[in-house]
């Protein structure tokens, strides 16, 4: 009955669908402008000091490495079958203490990204991880956004051309019913049901007193977040913070920057606030995915964006004398894109 049920959730809410399912409409016009530009890969000169522009396989440090580090998390490198003591030691001497963030060095929609409370979980991270990984400061900041960036090249300043507001996981206790149990009794949080028991075990046996709450600290629409669309929040001061610190990023010009920050008056003015990821070329305008929103203003968001894309790329390319990928190299980087996700997976 509960598979039924899923399925249910899933059909009439689009935010649910496969990814293929989704995207295939527009396809078409990805189509139309790789025959304008001469090839399926034109993204790829968007960030020309990021891995093929951000779309995949670029490594969080060369991107941090672009960042001034008063913006990000205290962040290490962990190499794969790095053994626990080492990556202990590693903690220590870097001053990081638990609870601590940990994810793939290359990432793929929140897939491996963990929340580590205790030594015994980063033990057990460390033996289970296959790739290389990420070790960073836990910013304790309530609030989450994905503000989508770009500026054309040429042009003295930059865009905010979308705010999402990613609304953690959360149940609260009301004394009697299992940690599991609350979160079946929501639509958004049973979906990902399967996947919370995988990674927590027992630990959603726990029943919560009455008026306790239990929190996710994941912004990824996959493990439960809500997004919700506050692009009505975009004004001056706010696109002048944002394009300042991205001028900052060396050839940054269109991607979406994840930020946790303390209160919406200070992020505004550029205080309190930590970009825990900044995506590139693959970004996607994740304010469509409010609940509120239309399949076919969703459609219309990701055009605009591929079209920006596709302007920004071209530019840049003209610029600086840069070459578009060919299919060729463009075929190697999806078949290590894939080898890459199998192993996180």
């Amino acid at each position: 009955m509960t598979s039924i049920k899923k399925s249910i959730i899933k059909i009439k809410n689009w935010e649910y669908w496969p990814l293929q399912v989704f995207y295939a409409p527009v396809s078409l016009y990805w189509l139309w402008l790789s025959i304008k530009a001469r090839t399926s890969f034109f993204f790829s000169a968007a960030n020309p000091l990021i891995p093929y522009a951000g779309f995949t396989l670029a490594r969080k440090t060369d991107i941090y490495n672009l960042i001034p580090p008063e913006y990000y998390p205290k962040t290490i490198l962990i190499s794969a079958g790095t053994e626990y003591g080492s990556v202990a030691q590693a903690l220590k001497t870097n001053g990081l203490e638990f609870p601590v963030i940990a994810k793939p060095n290359i990432g793929d929609r929140g897939v491996q990204v963990k929340l580590l409370q205790t030594p015994e979980d980063l033990m057990r991270y460390t033996s289970q991880s296959k790739v290389d990984f990420l070790i960073q400061e836990f910013i304790d900041f309530e609030h989450e956004a994905g503000i989508f960036y770009y500026r054309i090249p040429g042009e003295r300043k930059g865009h905010i051309s979308g705010i999402v507001s990613k609304e953690y996981l959360t149940v609260t206790g009301d004394g009697k019913s299992t940690i599991e149990e609350l979160l079946a009794k929501e639509d958004r949080y049973l979906l990902q049901l399967n996947r919370l028991k995988a990674t927590y075990g027992k630990a959603l046996d726990t029943v919560l007193a009455s008026g306790k709450r239990y929190t996710l600290p994941y912004g990824s629409h996959c493990r439960g977040a809500c997004f919700r669309d506050i692009s009505h929040r975009i004004d001056d001061t706010l696109s002048d913070t944002i394009d300042r610190i991205c001028q900052q990023i060396p050839g940054f010009h269109y991607g979406r920057l994840d930020i946790k920050y303390k209160t919406w008056e200070n992020l505004r003015k550029g205080a309190d606030f930590a970009i825990i990821e900044l995506n590139g070329a693959a970004s996607e305008p994740a304010h469509i995915y409010d609940p509120e929103h239309s399949i076919f203003f969703a459609w219309k968001e990701v055009c605009r964006h591929w079209r920006l894309l596709y302007q920004i790329s071209k530019a840049n390319a003209a610029h600086k004398g840069l070459k578009l990928m060919g299919f060729r190299d463009g075929l190697k980087m999806l078949r290590m894109h894939f080898g890459n996700l199998r192993l996180m997976k």
